[in-house]
């Protein structure tokens, strides 16, 4: 992979991790208490995307 795909899947990876985030938004202003018992869920997929995105950065020196 060049430099250009490499940034362009880093950028995907970070994508991934801000739509998860977006999810856990949109539950906290709209359905927090119907749907609060998704948070957890949702908030260790966000911890394992940001680390993904993370660990591909730094092993790619991004």
């Amino acid at each position: 992979m060049d430099e250009k795909e490499l940034k362009k899947e880093l950028a995907r990876l970070k994508r991934l991790a801000v739509e998860i985030a977006g999810e856990i938004h949109d539950i906290v202003e709209d359905t927090l208490w119907v749907k609060y018992n998704e948070l957890p869920i949702l908030s260790a997929k966000i911890v394992e995307a940001i680390k993904e995105a993370e660990a591909f950065k730094e092993a790619h020196r991004l």
